[in-house]
């Protein structure tokens, strides 16, 4: 590997030469990412199950973007395959680059966000064994759901979204009976946009369902909201997301339906960034614009990690692993923690079948290393947590190996 300065915000010019590795999975403290000026790169990922776990990267694509800007490990391996040249970008000199060069921001950004998208679909698909189709009218399933669930509040959103989006749909009249029958006692809130800058949302009220149309962005400033689909009568749990985080931001870089819902998981207050905000903050504020492109990061590194949980054929090594994950997120390495997750939230988020939850229920609570208390999951060895889950991810990955199984 040759290195040589540019002149352009100090970066470096990096050439590797062909069969050159670039990335190496599991490598720590990712610094930097590149930008490819000249060459192809072959990227690939252990934790992707997916028959497009494989890219072939060219002129003005990145690689290492989201361990750099989530602070985490390599989550792939990157092979030069010809000679290649790149840039170098230090994570700490990305608020610069935006400031100087927006378009090469929202590149990343919106790689991201299709990436996220892509992710969400995959990981439904591994964990309920089905995707949702992604029309106006699948807002029906949603609202049904939640309401034969019993969380009625949610359906109440739901519905009357379905009603907007298709008002001359297959089960409008059904629709319109139920919305008008749950809406004098429901919480739920901003059925319409509003000029709000600032929402609150009650705790298991709906602030967007997946296949609606939108127009706006959320920035948690605090509480909890839950990212779900439904399928086929089953929620999987994406994320729960905290103070700080974004979401939403696919309906305005991709000017598409909601690919998932977004749930209160605890009261909540929100900032809403719309189109036209959203466009004149890309100017005038590239914090922003690294503040999204990390918050994408974090997003799609746990995606990756969750895509390896998908793999897990024992619930308890399922839960264990999602455990982790959580702990890896917070960097919670060693220690105790107390977690705001119950033990359904888990079970949930590791996406078990319903026939095999009543057994996952029982075996947590008997679990050695894991304490419910006050109903939500304590971990009293932090490290012993995180150890016992990279043993079941390797000892999943040797099985399928001899199996022949993709990895």
């Amino acid at each position: 590997m040759q290195q040589r300065q540019a002149e352009v915000l100090q970066l470096s010019f990096v050439e590797f030469k062909k069969g050159a590795y670039i990335l190496v999975d599991g490598a720590e403290n990712s610094e930097r990412f590149f930008i490819i000026q000249s060459g192809k790169v072959s990227c690939s990922n252990s934790l992707d199950p997916g028959k497009n776990a494989t890219k072939i990267l060219t002129t003005g694509d990145f690689v290492g973007v989201i361990p750099c800007m989530s602070c985490h490990s390599q989550i792939e391996n990157a092979i030069a395959l010809t000679d290649v040249k790149c840039i170098s970008v230090p994570k700490g000199q990305y608020p610069e680059l935006i400031a100087k060069n927006i378009p090469v921001a929202l590149k990343i950004i919106r790689t991201f966000a299709t990436r996220t998208r892509e992710m969400n679909e995959q990981l439904t698909q591994l964990t309920l064994k089905n995707v949702s189709q992604d029309t106006p009218e699948h807002i029906f399933d949603v609202a049904q759901f939640y309401d034969k669930t019993g969380r009625t509040d949610i359906a109440t959103y739901a519905y009357y979204r379905y009603l907007k989006e298709c008002p001359k749909g297959a089960h409008t009249a059904f629709a319109q009976k139920r919305f008008v029958a749950l809406k004098p006692a429901s919480k739920a809130v901003y059925f319409e946009p509003t000029e709000e800058l600032v929402r609150r949302y009650p705790q298991e009220t709906m602030i967007m369902s997946e296949s609606q149309s939108g127009s706006e962005m959320f920035v948690i400033q605090d509480g909890q909201v839950s990212i779900s689909k439904v399928v086929d009568g089953n929620e999987v749990i994406l994320a729960v997301l905290k103070k700080g985080d974004m979401f939403g931001e696919m309906a305005i870089l991709e000017n598409k339906p909601r690919s998932a819902s977004a749930i209160a998981h605890q009261d909540c207050v929100l900032m809403v960034i719309n189109r036209s905000n959203f466009n004149q903050m890309v100017s005038s504020q590239p914090q922003l614009i690294a503040r999204l492109t990390t918050t994408l990061a974090e997003r799609l590194w746990s995606m990756y990690r969750q895509l390896g949980n998908t793999c897990l054929r024992e619930p308890m090594h399922k839960v264990i692993d999602m455990l982790a994950l959580q702990l890896e997120k917070t960097r919670r390495f060693s220690g105790s923690f107390q977690t705001d997750y119950s033990v359904n939230d888990i079970i949930n988020m590791c996406g078990i079948p319903q026939q095999l939850q009543p057994q996952a229920y029982v075996q947590i609570h008997s679990e050695p290393s894991i304490k419910i208390v006050q109903n939500k999951i304590f971990v009293p060895d932090c490290a012993e947590i995180i150890k016992a889950a990279a043993f079941f991810r390797k000892q999943e990955a040797t099985s399928s190996k001899s199996q022949g199984k993709p990895v």
